[in-house]
């Protein structure tokens, strides 16, 4: 079987967290999450029509971009990773490692018309290890192989000692049966979906539940690395120096424009991040092997300069002969944008005046905590057309 490059590059920033290793994952488990609108909106979607790609198409585009090899990790749902991973084989000659989402905590039900996002998040978990690794409720040692080893668990931090205890004890169960099984893990911490007392802080109240989870954690159950809201440069450098043996990712979270994007990969990047998953930004994309591409030119510093890359962006869509969702300068500027699946929101600056197409929103450095715990409120729906 191929070195898979998750492998290598975790060793060698392990060894050397200033090294410029970078890995990027294409985030394809909405079916865990968005129901009918996970899949993206269908090449032929006209407004309001409300039509989708099938899972079918979804599948395509997973089985295209691993073969493009421009990733280092495809994330999935259980279902898929049967079809996919342990059917198909389509890793095996590849550099790229298949993982699950293996859990789905309830702020990320998105059923059209659901109420689930508004009530704190509540622990749980679809998804079986023995599904991910062998596609059977029990494996045998030989076949824990065939699939999955490495799944994606997340917890939100609802400033509650009832809901966030429970979040956190679902957590040590799946640790502890993770580590008996031999199934990596990486842990997502979204950010508060309904907050049950002010935060003063939010960048800090997440650093500090993230250090804290963590410390009772011996080496075997400890993640692979950290999936996190971008919340800016300060709180990034605090997680990211706090730990050198801790690895820091991002999470892409909602669509706006291309600039908004590539941006916060080279800002994340520039304070210490190792790790962007990118899930609606990738899967929303015009013509997602480009969009990919230049996330990995951003990623390697093969482009240093995120306003060049939208640019380069553009002139890959002219040469595939497929028009922009925005001219390139609405492209350049910035749009309000969601943090997970009820995200945060940010304002780039990339000396163009920035989009105002949903709305202003405010520089990210002047935000207060009520601000951003607004962000983090807000949904889905629009972003998925629900």
């Amino acid at each position: 079987m191929v070195t898979k490059s998750l492998d290598a590059k975790l060793a060698s920033i392990l060894q050397d967290p200033s090294c410029e290793d970078f890995l990027l994952a294409d985030a394809k488990d909405a079916d865990m999450a968005g129901g009918m609108a996970a899949p993206g909106k269908s090449p032929e979607h006209h407004a309001n029509e409300g039509r989708f790609r099938s899972l079918d198409d979804y599948r395509n585009i997973i089985r295209q971009n691993v073969r493009e090899g421009l990733i280092d990790i495809m994330l999935m749902s259980a279902s898929t990773n049967e079809v996919l991973t342990i059917g198909e084989r389509i890793f095996d000659q590849s550099h790229v490692t298949p993982a699950i989402r293996a859990n789905d905590t309830t702020d990320i039900w998105l059923a059209q018309g659901g109420q689930y996002t508004k009530q704190p998040a509540r622990p749980f978990r679809t998804a079986e290890i023995d599904h991910g690794m062998c596609g059977k409720l029990e494996c045998a040692p030989e076949e824990r192989q065939r699939g999955a080893d490495l799944g994606l668990f997340s917890v939100t931090y609802n400033n509650d000692i009832h809901l966030d205890s429970a979040m956190l004890e679902s957590y040590k169960t799946f640790r502890q049966e993770a580590e008996t099984k031999g199934f990596r893990h990486f842990l997502e911490i979204f950010p508060p979906n309904a907050p049950q007392a002010p935060i003063s802080d939010l960048g800090r109240f997440i650093n500090d539940n993230i250090a804290r989870t963590l410390a009772g954690v011996a080496g075997k159950g400890r993640p692979l690395f950290l999936k996190v809201p971008y919340q800016g440069p300060a709180a990034m450098e605090q997680l990211v120096s706090y730990d050198s043996q801790l690895v820091v990712g991002i999470l892409g979270g909602s669509s706006g424009t291309t600039f908004d994007a590539f941006h916060q990969l080279w800002e994340a990047k520039k304070y210490g991040a190792r790790v962007a998953l990118y899930g609606r930004m990738i899967n929303n994309s015009e013509h997602q092997s480009s969009f990919i591409e230049h996330l990995r030119h951003l990623a390697d510093g093969v482009i240093t300069d995120p306003a060049e890359a939208v640019r380069s962006y553009h002139g890959a869509l002219e040469r595939e002969k497929i028009a922009p969702y925005r001219p390139l300068e609405e492209d350049l500027g910035s749009s309000l944008r969601q943090s997970a699946y009820g995200g945060t929101t940010q304002k780039q600056s990339s000396g163009v005046k920035p989009s105002i197409r949903d709305s202003e929103s405010p520089d990210f450095s002047t935000m207060s905590q009520q601000e951003k715990l607004e962000w983090n409120r807000r949904r889905l729906d629009r972003t998925l057309g629900t």
